[in-house]
């Protein structure tokens, strides 16, 4: 433990580390990488930090057991969560064990986007890490690959770690990857690759710069770890996106050393999980096209009615996610739709007053609409 760490104020830290940092070609786990985060996490929690750990590799891990590491790994969905299932078994088995070693206990956490939908779900979650952290446990947190179903499909485990950073309040979010942090094109291809330390506020250039998926082990790649630390941000959690491998990584990141990776700024004010959820974390399965009229009226608070409805597209059920877009093209909120598309093509364009009993009113509640950070 260094002076500097124990001279910061307690912090409540969730870092997350990706498949390529945690196993091998094959796909098998990496102990000595394992045990370097654990020692690092060990010695936040010496110096007086709470930490919770967001791992991934479950997948990664469980296809050399079954005859399907490196070459042989399978794309189809069935197969990659029955991998899950052996795993994840030894994945928490080596985070307990290299934890055990620094005098740790660690508690193995799945979870899935309904724990952040529902409030019930949420408010169980919130209070079974509040109390394993009070216990002195460390929470290793990963998500439900065996039962998930959408976010298994983009490596939300980056995402997932933003929505835990709210789960527990963090102070920070410290996304591990295989490269220094998020750089001005790709250090891969090009030699003027440079890295950018700080980002004040996240938009479409940066977003633009995440690329694709590094590995065919990882699902995440930059671009899911800058859509976590926006999510993050939103929720008033600052993050540093850095390298695995940077010896001490943990501890720089702590105390914002210069040249740890790329820190993003927290926001002020703070998104509570569902909204974060429906604003960030759902694909979308449709859009509805309202006038300018209806988009100051949602940006005041309201709820979308059909009167404000212009246009409708994609195919959508009631409860399914949409964006909704201004006439023009930009889509600058995020909601739950109230009605199917096919209930609602007859809708578009009436008021209240001129519809039909039955007909649907709301297109989106309030409760369940976001407008879209800027």
């Amino acid at each position: 433990m260094t002076s500097s760490q124990a001279s910061q104020t307690a912090q409540t830290i969730v870092v997350k580390i990706g498949t390529s940092s945690i196993t091998d070609d094959e796909g098998a786990i990496h102990r000595e990488a394992v045990a370097d985060l654990c020692d690092q996490v060990a010695d936040a929690r010496e110096a007086g930090h709470r930490v919770v750990i967001v791992t991934s590799g479950a997948i990664a891990a469980g296809l050399p057991e079954l005859g399907l590491g490196g070459v042989n790994r399978p794309s189809d969905m069935i197969t990659l969560q029955a991998a899950a299932t052996v795993g994840q078994g030894a994945l928490i088995r080596v985070y307990r064990e290299e934890l055990a070693r620094r005098g740790l206990v660690a508690g193995q956490v799945l979870l899935v986007a309904i724990d952040f939908i529902m409030r019930s779900q949420y408010l169980h979650a919130r209070s079974t890490m509040s109390k394993l952290i009070d216990l002195g446990v460390i929470p290793v947190v990963n998500e439900n690959d065996a039962i998930a179903d959408d976010e298994i499909r983009f490596g939300d485990n980056d995402r997932l770690a933003a929505l835990v950073a709210n789960l527990v309040d963090a102070d920070l979010l410290l996304l591990l990857t295989d490269t220094a942090g998020v750089f001005t094109s790709d250090p891969r291809i090009s030699d003027d690759a440079a890295l950018i330390e700080e980002i004040e506020r996240i938009g479409n250039h940066h977003e633009s710069l995440g690329g694709t998926t590094g590995t065919s082990r990882g699902s995440g790649g930059m671009s899911s770890k800058i859509m976590a630390a926006k999510v993050a941000s939103w929720s008033g959690v600052r993050s540093v996106i850095a390298d695995s491998k940077r010896p001490d990584v943990v501890a720089d990141a702590i105390v914002s050393k210069a040249g740890t990776g790329t820190f993003v700024k927290a926001r002020p004010g703070r998104m509570s999980a569902r909204k974060l959820w429906i604003a960030f974390a759902v694909g979308s399965h449709g859009s509805v096209v309202v006038d300018a009229g209806a988009r100051a009226a949602l940006e005041r608070g309201t709820s979308l009615l059909a009167a404000g409805v212009r246009d409708v597209s994609g195919s959508f059920g009631a409860g399914d996610p949409i964006e909704i877009a201004e006439t023009g093209g930009e889509v600058f909120a995020r909601g739950l739709a109230r009605h199917s598309i096919e209930e609602l093509k007859p809708a578009i364009g009436l008021r209240s007053a001129d519809l039909s009993p039955g007909s649907p009113h709301v297109v989106v509640h309030a409760d369940d609409l976001v407008v879209l950070p800027d």
